[in-house]
């Protein structure tokens, strides 16, 4: 009995004496988003994969990116316009490769693509292509969390297997301006008000893993997710303008 109390107390001490698990690295969302913005430019390159829910709108898409100092260049394949379209971002210009029945009369496969564009392709869906390729870049979400976010939540968690520090941050509406994600229109913020929360997923260098936008708090009655999904930092791709001759 004796040997068996003193064994306890040892254990309990032993617990008592051991180190608490180790916090997130951060607790201010502006020291975070500068973080994770330097190991995204130094991670070089990534796949991704999205799937949006916004409303009525349903889409997934995939593709990959190429991050540095100059920006973002990315390659994807989505069907946000309800069927597959490929998108190229290149040199701050974003080409969409059109459905045959959708050409003009050259027929030429590619459009340069802007939210202000006065074609009537960009008129249509300049905005919002322009948008979603936006969000599909880590480093546009983590300025809105620098410019309009407060950490809430924070924990060390795995994904996927994976250690992960789990961020929730709320995003301010007001402070971003019209600078929106993916599915809400330009006026949405003077529209609905309010605040809607980010959750963003880091890794063990503080490269994104996942970013999940919740925005259903802003859009009650609806379901209402952006999540975009990183992997193979680092690996080779790709990211090319469509062949001149091609674009119309």
């Amino acid at each position: 009995m004796r040997k068996a109390v003193v064994v306890l107390v040892f254990a309990l001490l032993a617990g008592a004496c051991s180190d608490p698990p180790p916090r997130p690295a951060f607790e201010d969302a502006r020291a975070l988003a500068d973080a994770a913005t330097s190991a995204t430019t130094n991670g070089g390159s990534a796949k991704f994969a999205t799937d949006v829910a916004v409303g009525s709108v349903r889409s997934k898409g995939q593709g990959q990116a190429r991050f540095g100092a100059g920006g973002t260049a990315q390659v994807m394949t989505t069907d946000f316009i309800g069927e597959p379209v490929e998108l190229r971002l290149v040199a701050g210009k974003l080409y969409a490769k059109l459905p045959e029945g959708s050409r003009d009369e050259a027929g030429k496969p590619w459009v340069v693509v802007a939210a202000d564009g006065t074609d009537s392709f960009s008129q249509v869906l300049g905005g919002s292509l322009t948008q979603l390729a936006q969000q599909n870049d880590p480093a546009h979400t983590l300025a809105g969390i620098r410019t309009a976010g407060t950490i809430v939540a924070a924990e060390r968690t795995n994904l996927g297997g994976v250690p992960a520090e789990h961020y929730r941050v709320d995003l301010d509406l007001a402070r971003l301006g019209t600078d929106l994600p993916a599915g809400l229109p330009p006026d949405a913020a003077g529209r609905v008000g309010g605040k809607f929360p980010v959750e963003l997923w880091l890794d063990e260098t503080h490269r994104p893993v996942q970013i999940v936008l919740d925005l259903s708090p802003i859009l009650p009655g609806s379901e209402a997710r952006i999540t975009t999904r990183y992997s193979d930092w680092g690996s080779p791709v790709d990211v090319q303008p469509p062949p001149a001759g091609e674009v119309g």
